[in-house]
């Protein structure tokens, strides 16, 4: 059982602690239920994910999906400060719309930008954070996920019951800087031996506030601005309400959610020529309903989803100096797709999955074309199981039509799209494994590419990205050496993005065009280690680090100024390093993040250069028991040693803070 639970170390810890704490199998079963989800040997995955799942994600000082993001390699997420903040994630430079992201199974859309704002989503009810480079290593997946670049799989918590329990429920409260006051239930109910239902909710309340140091150097070297203020418009009320309901089938199983997120910020808005407050607020409402239906008939398997969403944003600009601005944008989809795999033997699978999806954009402005986009998205993948080698191959068919009101459509458009996954055990010790890949992938422009009023232009083409992956992967575990758990990761990559969508001025300020004029070329590396100890009896202390380098250039025309010059915010060096220990319900967590410099425009001149940053944060933990009630106290330091930094240019983010939060399980 212990040799096991070692396959992964921060899990490993986290179940060893709880042997120790809990009194009764209903503990161990619950943390077993995680580690045997995330666990995965070498070569088990074509391509192995970065996870976080358990007590680590737990641990970390995190609050959002996206703050958590920041500690796998090759990430790099923009962060417009603050609780309610926007942060859009962008994997290894090919920009945040190659970036799948995938909640309990379901590809989340927008389809009117393209950008997912995982500041939305709370680690509250997350149970498991994945990246995938490439694609999921599964054959027996929707069509439309063999389209991304890179993906996030979010997962939340599954309601598991002990002998004689029927129900399950945790209170946490949270509080702490910028006036957070952050509340979340969940109650878990068994409805029958083969239904069980979980509620979840949330409110988050914060001012916003947090005092920032605002410095600047012209070109000449000379200080320009140096004064420390209070960020102003970066309130928050938001809540979050979430249903689901499993059910376990003789031949399979089946999932139904439904989720609503609704919420007023304000819009801090960049500080520029001594301006300190802006009068921009945004009013969101998300809501979506899903269901899920896994079926297992001998060699033949099934993965049926369909989902309905509408998204509300109300978007109001009374800045007295800007232009007053006062609009209503709906977004509506619908998503059905059939996934169906077949075992001709045991070492040979194929699938073939279809996908639909409708879009539409309706908003209150004039002259607004209101577009709808139909899309077929119709995959085959093969996979070749051998006991030292794997090989996974699929190919893309995307079909993609669009109407406009009252103006000619844009063509169709029609993609393909391969990819060819391998890897291989090549030696006796099966600790270690050898993978690669190839993958084309491409986006199609957003509504607001294509038809946003002065702006959009209808003629733009998809964006394509082309992806070489080599890595290596060490990970061995052991039950009975000081060293439990080691793992060493390491990989190689180059990306090439063609006919990239980049917005042109038209000659006029405020006046721009989007047009393909865009060629990159990445190549990168990933480096990424882990280690597990335990120096005494109950005490176990985990290390996790990595480590990426990127250059991303510009190499669409040499006659340009900025050719060969690395892209806006990406910067060639950047890393992570994570430690945990866990002592008899005690937890220590310290994690440290670097982003190297980079440029925020597209010339490497002096003028646009971005000092590089780092943070520290520590968190500590206590866990205990009182008869039937499970408790836990931990209290969170970030930015330990106050820096002061922006994420994107003139955007600063918060000095030291802290949260405190309390939970009660039973």
């Amino acid at each position: 059982m212990k040799q096991t639970l070692t396959l992964t170390a921060a899990l490993l810890a986290t179940y060893l602690q709880a042997r120790a704490s809990a009194t009764e199998a209903a503990d161990s079963t619950r943390h077993l239920d995680e580690i045997v989800v995330t666990a995965s040997r070498p070569g088990s995955d074509v391509i192995p994910a970065q996870t976080l799942s358990g007590e680590e994600l737990k641990g970390m000082n995190s609050n959002s999906v996206a703050d958590a993001l920041r500690y796998f390699s090759g990430v790099q997420v923009k962060d417009y400060g603050g609780v309610g903040g926007i942060k859009t994630v962008n994997i290894r430079s090919m920009g945040t719309n190659h970036t799948g992201v995938v909640y309990d199974g379901v590809e989340l859309g927008n389809a009117q930008n393209g950008q997912i704002d995982l500041g939305q989503f709370s680690l509250d009810n997350i149970e498991a954070l994945s990246l995938y480079n490439g694609q999921k290593s599964e054959i027996l997946q929707p069509a439309k996920d063999f389209g991304s670049a890179g993906t996030i799989y979010m997962r939340t918590r599954a309601p598991q019951f002990g002998e004689g329990e029927t129900y399950h429920a945790r209170m946490t409260v949270r509080t702490g800087s910028f006036d957070l006051l952050n509340p979340s239930a969940l109650i878990e109910v068994k409805l029958s031996e083969t239904v069980k239902a979980s509620l979840s909710a949330e409110w988050v309340n914060s001012s916003g506030k947090y005092k920032f140091r605002y410095r600047r150097v012209n070109p000449a070297g000379e200080l320009a601005y140096d004064t420390v203020a209070t960020r102003q418009n970066g309130d928050i009320n938001a809540t979050r309400l979430e249903l689901n309901t499993y059910g376990s089938l003789r031949n399979g199983s089946w999932m139904a959610k439904v989720y609503n997120y609704n919420s007023e910020r304000g819009v801090p808005g960049a500080i520029v020529n001594n301006v300190w407050r802006r009068g921009e607020r945004i009013w969101d409402t998300n809501s979506f309903a899903q269901a899920r239906y896994n079926g297992f008939f001998g060699r033949f398997s099934t993965l049926n989803n369909v989902k309905y969403s509408a998204y509300r944003t109300h978007y109001v600009n009374n800045d007295d100096k800007q232009v007053k601005i006062d609009n209503l944008y709906r977004q509506k989809e619908i998503y059905l797709s059939s996934a169906n795999e077949y075992e001709i033997s045991g070492i040979w699978r194929v699938s073939a999955s279809y996908d639909f999806m409708w879009n539409t954009l309706d908003a209150d402005v004039y002259g607004f074309v209101k577009p709808d986009r139909i899309s077929n998205f119709i995959s085959a993948a093969s996979a070749l199981d051998l006991p030292r080698f794997r090989l996974q191959a699929s190919c893309l068919a995307t079909f993609i039509h669009d109407r406009i009101k009252g103006q000619e459509a844009p063509s169709d458009k029609h993609v393909l799209t391969p990819a060819v996954f391998a890897s291989a055990v090549p030696l006796r010790n099966r600790d270690f494994s050898i993978r690669a890949f190839f993958k084309q992938s491409f986006r199609m422009p957003t509504f607001n590419d294509l038809y946003y009023a002065d702006m959009g232009n209808s003629k733009l083409n998809p964006e394509r990205v082309t992806q070489y992956n080599a890595g290596l992967l060490y990970d061995h575990s052991s039950r009975t050496s000081f060293v439990s758990a080691a793992r060493v990761c390491a990989d190689v990559y180059y990306n090439r993005v063609r006919d990239k969508i980049v917005a042109y001025p038209k000659g006029q300020q405020f006046r721009w065009t989007m047009l393909n004029l865009g060629l990159v070329d990445i190549r990168g590396v990933d480096v990424s280690a882990l280690i597990t100890v335990n120096p005494v009896d109950e005490l176990y202390i985990t290390a996790r680090a990595q480590y990426t380098f990127q250059r991303a250039i510009d190499i669409t025309d040499p006659s340009d100024n900025y050719y060969h010059d690395q892209i806006p915010y990406i910067p060639r060096n950047s890393g992570a390093a994570v430690a945990n220990a866990q002592w008899r319900g005690w937890g220590l967590n310290y994690s440290w993040i670097y982003v190297g410099e980079r440029y925020n425009q597209q010339e490497n001149i002096r003028y646009n250069y971005t000092q590089p940053w780092y943070t520290s944060d520590i968190s500590v933990s206590k866990d205990l028991r009182l008869g039937k009630v499970s408790l836990r106290a931990l209290l969170e330091i970030n930015n330990l040693l106050s820096q002061d930094y922006d994420v994107i240019l003139n955007y600063p983010m918060p000095k030291r803070n802290f949260r405190i939060t309390i939970t009660a399980e039973i």
